[in-house]
């Protein structure tokens, strides 16, 4: 009797998991729109990434003053051009992590580059740059639909693969939870802004 039982528990798992399915390829499907989401948001960094040379390059004819400024953009993109991206990024904390910190070290140069040029008329007033301003503006939209999406799949997917019963196909096959962005240090405190 004790094996009848066993046999027919045997029999109920099998089909449940049958009928059930074990996720395999929605787990495949899953994985490639977390790759594909995640190549949109290099995409729009590398679309930012070559404005970067032109607008220093206008910048630089007017505000010659400003070349510490001029140099941490530069750095800056050099940083970003030199980290190794691709699918190992989406798998490993520390260099996804790494990533998400010099794209943010680009922002900040960037922000403050154009607050430099608040110092220049001229150079405000100058077609080229207005037109450079206005698709970095545009580029930095981009972003950040991007890596909303980006955040959103990988939501998605980290969910499906910590469900029952494809958490089990996920841990047979070596699919685990994917990084997500996460907001920077001190992105929760409001800025001081100060009128003289």
């Amino acid at each position: 009797m004790n094996m009848l039982k066993k046999g027919l528990l045997a029999i109920a798992l099998t089909s449940t998991l049958t009928l059930s399915g074990c996720g395999y390829n929605t787990l495949q499907a899953k994985d490639e729109s977390v790759v594909a989401s995640w190549s949109e948001v290099q995409n729009q960094y590398q679309r930012r990434a070559d404005l970067v040379p032109n607008l220093v390059n206008v910048v630089k004819g007017y505000a010659k003053h400003e070349e510490k400024v001029l140099t941490e953009v530069t750095e800056a993109r050099a940083n970003v051009a030199g980290l190794k991206v691709d699918k190992e990024v989406l798998e490993n904390p520390e260099l996804f992590k790494k990533y998400q910190e010099a794209q943010s070290q680009m922002t900040g140069a960037l922000s403050r580059l154009l607050a430099v040029t608040e110092n220049y008329p001229d150079l405000k007033a100058n077609e080229q740059f207005k037109d450079l301003q206005v698709q970095l503006e545009g580029t930095e939209n981009r972003i950040a639909v991007a890596r909303n999406r980006y955040i959103s799949t990988v939501q998605d997917y980290n969910t499906y693969v910590r469900q029952f019963p494809q958490a089990l196909t996920a841990k047979v096959i070596g699919m685990k939870t994917k990084e997500n962005f996460s907001a920077e240090a001190g992105a929760q405190k409001a800025p001081t802004v100060e009128f003289n």
